[in-house]
C-alpha cells in the first residue's frame, strides 16, 4: 500500500485489497482475542433471529451496535499491544492509557448488551 505522506510503497488504490486487509485483521482479532470471537458469535445468533422475524430496523440496530463494540474491542486490544511493545516495565502513564482504553471498550460493551437484551426481550413478547 502506498504511503500518502512519505510517497513510499506500491502505487495505486485497490478497494479489494483494503477489504482483504480488513477481513484479515478481523480474523486475527478473532483468533487472538477470545472476547471478540464470542461476542461476534453471540451477535450472529441475535442477528439471525432478527432476520427470521423480518424486522429490518432490529437487524440494522444489532449490526451497528455489534460493529461499534467490535471496533472498540479491537482498538483496545491494539492499544494494549502497542503499550506492551513500547515498554515492559510498569508505568503509571501506560496503566492510565490502558485503563482509558478499557473504559471505552466497557462502555461500548454496555451499549451492545443493552441492544442485545432489548432485542431478545422484544422477540419473546
Amino acid at each position: 500500500m502506498r504511503n500518502k505522506f512519505l510517497g513510499t510503497g506500491q502505487p495505486g488504490y485497490h478497494p479489494l485489497r483494503k477489504i482483504r486487509i480488513c477481513l484479515h485483521g478481523l480474523a486475527l482479532a478473532m483468533r487472538y482475542d477470545f472476547s471478540v470471537a464470542y461476542k461476534l458469535a453471540l451477535s450472529a445468533v441475535v442477528l439471525a433471529v432478527a432476520l427470521l422475524m423480518r424486522d429490518t430496523v432490529d437487524v440494522l440496530l444489532v449490526a451497528v451496535a455489534t460493529a461499534q463494540m467490535l471496533m472498540a474491542e479491537i482498538f483496545n486490544s491494539a492499544l494494549e499491544a502497542v503499550c506492551d511493545y513500547l515498554t515492559a516495565r510498569e508505568d503509571r502513564r501506560v496503566a492510565a492509557i490502558k485503563d482509558m482504553a478499557a473504559a471505552a471498550a466497557g462502555l461500548s460493551i454496555a451499549a451492545w448488551v443493552a441492544v442485545l437484551v432489548g432485542e431478545v426481550v422484544l422477540a419473546f413478547m
